[in-house]
């Protein structure tokens, strides 16, 4: 998967929504999913970098994106279905979803945790993903051939002591992910992973790790072969499963 080698045509009239577009992995994806013939809908609350994001991808001659500016930690349920409602009434279709958003917290022992932060980094992590999908499932099940890919990581599959809301949040999504997968598989042509995409360089790698040096880590664009293997056709029949971008 990691040495997977796309087709230029690999996303051809796709259209994927991308949530955290303004983010290390969210950009990246974007740029490689419009590169590979998609139609990305770029989902933050970030206005200028989505902007940006979008000049970028018209200036390389890829399909029109979409921006969708929305505030995971504070939009209330009805916002997520207006959400999936400007997909259907914009483009008729959604093939695929991929959750990049992310919010790290702070790293400090369980009996310390302010409550309000880890209210927070909940909303973020799990209930927008699980919202955002929720709303568009309808959709999705229309497709033909549609994947859904949350953000797994290394802290969501083994605790470790002061990763809080952020290890534990992360823990859930990786149940969202096997129980959608479970209830979707053989009644659906949607399928559902989850993708760590381990140490890059990024804004919440610099905020857990401050003293490290970012020159050492990968860029998210060099990991993008298994976002498209997992986002293309070439990966119909994985489902339910717990992957890494990389070795670590």
């Amino acid at each position: 998967m990691n040495d997977y080698q796309a087709p230029a045509d690999l996303l051809h009239e796709r259209v994927i929504l991308i949530t955290g577009a303004a983010g290390a992995v969210g950009s990246a994806a974007a740029r490689a999913f419009a590169a590979h013939g998609a139609t990305v809908v770029l989902l933050d609350n970030r206005q200028v970098k989505m902007e940006q994001l979008y000049d970028a991808i018209i200036a390389d001659g890829h399909p029109l994106p979409a921006i969708c500016p929305l505030d995971l930690e504070k939009a209330p349920p009805e916002q997520y279905l207006r959400v999936a409602e400007m997909l259907e009434h914009e483009f008729g279709r959604l093939d695929g979803i991929l959750h990049a958003a992310g919010m790290l917290g702070t790293l400090t022992p369980l009996e310390h945790y302010d409550l309000n932060l880890w209210s927070r980094v909940m909303q973020v992590n799990l209930n927008g993903a699980y919202l955002v999908t929720r709303s568009c499932l309808p959709l999705l099940r229309q497709a033909p051939d549609a994947s859904v890919i949350f953000s797994g990581d290394r802290r969501g599959r083994q605790g470790k002591a002061y990763w809080g809301a952020y290890g534990i949040s992360h823990a859930a999504v990786e149940n969202l992910m096997e129980t959608l997968a479970d209830e979707l598989e053989g009644n659906t042509a949607v399928r559902v992973n989850s993708l760590d995409p381990g140490p890059l360089r990024g804004r919440l790698r610099a905020l857990a790790y401050p003293g490290e040096d970012p020159n050492r880590l990968p860029e998210a664009d060099a990991l993008m072969a298994p976002y498209l293997y997992l986002m293309g056709p070439d990966s119909a029949a994985v489902t339910g499963q717990r992957l890494s971008a990389q070795d670590h």
